[in-house]
């Protein structure tokens, strides 16, 4: 049978979806927007069949209503069957999504003439089971649209494309939660705090003020000697299982001080021979 990967976007309206089947038809996807569910089983049949498609994609979310009933069983009856299926769900905090929504002077699809955030909220209940059932989950609350593009640009580009890895390094702040997309997930906060020591407080780790005093304690020269040799363990053994992109994230209390100053580092110390490496401050600029 011949394979046809398939790529069904899903997530609240407002998070991104639009921008994702546009960036895969840019890399010859086959894309259709808002599919019935009921027809999916005969649109991979007729896409087996065709000489033309061997990549698809799909938008599918709550302006189809029966998908959200059926769609874990026929998720579960597709995979059983063998098709080469991916559920990515793109995800956005509730305050992200208000607004985009104000920006945009858009009505969400669920406001049923009440405002917005019970609509995102409506939504996001109807949506929890598709978002346990995705295998990626991406996270759009830190991007702008150019930086998303980038982001589904790398991750759908397979190893015949990409000659490297793509390394996302993400610092954050626990007190906003965990990053969604991350893959791993490293906890600083068992180093000192620069917010304690009079005249860093109002820094943050990008001053090298802040960063000398992390970088010179034991605790994170300790810290580095054993990250570095389990990144140098697992970055080619993940590029050799086919994965293409890796998302780090490393936080810390506020997200502005260890977590940043680590992030710059481990952007310097992992290989560029055999990685891209990307990294995002996601909340160094929050009060």
């Amino acid at each position: 049978m011949k394979k046809v990967r398939l790529v069904i976007i899903s997530g609240p309206s407002g998070a991104g979806k639009s921008t994702a089947i546009k960036v895969l038809e840019d890399l010859n996807f086959f894309c259709v927007d808002n599919l019935p569910l009921v027809l999916l089983p005969k649109f991979m049949e007729l896409s087996i069949q065709s000489a033309e498609i061997n990549k698809a994609a799909i938008v599918v979310d709550v302006r189809e209503r029966e998908f959200l009933k059926e769609f874990p069983v026929v998720l579960k009856e597709m995979m059983d069957s063998g098709y080469n299926a991916e559920l990515i769900y793109l995800e956005a905090s509730d305050d992200i999504l208000l607004r985009r929504f104000s920006e945009t002077r858009r009505r969400h699809p669920l406001a049923e003439g009440e405002g917005s955030l019970e609509g995102i909220r409506r939504e996001r209940e109807m949506l929890a089971k598709v978002k346990m059932a995705a295998g990626k989950i991406i996270d759009t609350s830190g991007y702008n649209v150019h930086q998303l593009k980038e982001i589904i640009r790398d991750y759908f580009s397979g190893p015949a494309q990409q000659e490297k890895m793509v390394v996302q390094l993400v610092s954050f702040s626990y007190r906003y939660g965990i990053p969604s997309d991350a893959d791993m997930i490293m906890d600083v906060r068992f180093l000192p705090n620069p917010y304690f020591i009079e005249g860093l407080k109002d820094l943050d780790g990008r001053d090298s003020r802040v960063k000398e005093f992390v970088l010179n304690k034991q605790e994170t020269k300790d810290f580095f000697a054993k990250f570095d040799s389990l990144l140098d363990f697992l970055i080619p053994n993940y590029w050799k299982e086919g994965k293409t992109y890796l998302t780090i994230a490393v936080g810390c209390t506020g997200g502005k001080h260890r977590s940043v100053a680590i992030v710059d580092v481990l952007a310097d110390k992992i290989s560029s021979e055999k990685c891209v490496i990307k990294k995002r401050h996601r909340d160094i600029d929050r009060i």
